[in-house]
């Protein structure tokens, strides 16, 4: 199962207990009341718990953070927390495992890219459940820009902001020529699990201890990206074209102008596509991919634009709420 990062929060043992077999849990209690919900969505490769700095501040705005290791999870695993969506229920019977972190099943190995969108719904119904009146907000990194989006564009009216860091938006026309598109999809059919090249660290962040700590890891994929994952992300950024437009709720993007692995493109085409009246994207010029990674200068900020945003977002939802 997904490991569950509770930060600042607790969930009851009752919806906890399909989980507890082989489900990571950790907990931060805090006395004040949760002011909010919010997901966070790693990318791919690594896991949940390269995000604990950033978890731990956002516990000092009084949130309730969670996240999981992607994988693929019985569609009956989480207590009826369920999407009842037709795609989301062949995803849970057609897909292999995929596995990210400490959660089962093999590495970036999936048939359907929804099955990342269903899990992290099904993760956040759960805790809706508990905490049903809290606004709730997404947070996303490279992959899991993607799969945030994705998410959010099930259910547009469900959430009060969505945070993205160097997200994966459109593939570097560099790399995703027509040719080489074309062999990737025949290679899908005889090669399933040819590998393409793994991650390239030294593109992760000019933060030589950052670097360190990635390769280092052994929670982190640095292995061969295969075909099929390839072929995967494609089809993302296909659905992610065609959502964009259909998003209208407030969205911060942040973006290194040296990003060498999710273009920068993307970032640029988001804020042009999306119906949002509520919209910034912020550039660090010469900044690598993982922001919140970086070189000292760039993190902290990078940490104070996320806190300051989602203050203010979460200020607001909780205007409304009592309007």
């Amino acid at each position: 199962m997904s490991e569950m990062l509770l930060l600042n929060g607790m969930v009851s043992l009752a919806a906890l207990q399909p989980l507890q077999d082989d489900c990571h849990v950790n907990n931060l209690y805090i006395d004040a009341p949760f002011r909010a919900l919010v997901f966070i969505a790693h990318g791919a490769g690594e896991h949940c718990g390269r995000y604990d700095d950033l978890a731990q501040k956002l516990t000092g705005l009084n949130l309730f953070v969670f996240a999981h290791d992607h994988e693929y999870t019985s569609i009956a695993g989480l207590n009826g927390a369920i999407s009842t969506n037709l795609v989301s229920q062949l995803c849970a019977l057609l897909s292999p495992a995929v596995g990210h972190g400490q959660s089962e099943g093999d590495r970036m190995v999936v048939s359907d890219f929804h099955v990342f969108i269903r899990d992290s719904l099904q993760h956040i119904d759960l805790m809706k459940k508990e905490h049903p009146k809290l606004p709730v907000l997404i947070l996303g990194h490279s992959m899991g820009g993607a799969i945030s989006i994705l998410t959010a564009s099930e259910r547009p009216s469900e959430f009060s902001g969505m945070l993205l860091i160097s997200p994966l938006v459109v593939a570097s026309p560099e790399v995703a020529t027509p040719i080489k598109v074309f062999a990737a999809k025949v290679l899908n059919f005889v090669l399933p699990n040819l590998s393409l090249g793994s991650i390239d660290p030294n593109a992760i962040s000019r933060n030589k201890k950052e670097m360190e700590s990635y390769t280092s890891d052994p929670l982190v994929y640095h292995g061969g990206m295969k075909v099929s994952f390839v072929i995967q992300l494609m089809n993302a950024i296909a659905r992610i074209e065609r959502a964009l437009p259909k998003l209208t709720l407030p969205i911060l993007v942040l973006h290194g102008s040296s990003d060498k692995l999710c273009d920068i493109r993307g970032s640029y085409f988001l804020m042009d596509t999306v119906q949002s009246q509520d919209k910034t994207l912020k550039v660090y010029e010469e900044a690598y991919h993982a922001l919140h990674k970086e070189l000292p200068e760039v993190s902290t900020s990078v940490f104070t634009e996320i806190l300051t945003w989602i203050g203010q977002k979460v200020s607001a939802a909780g205007e409304t709420s009592h309007t």
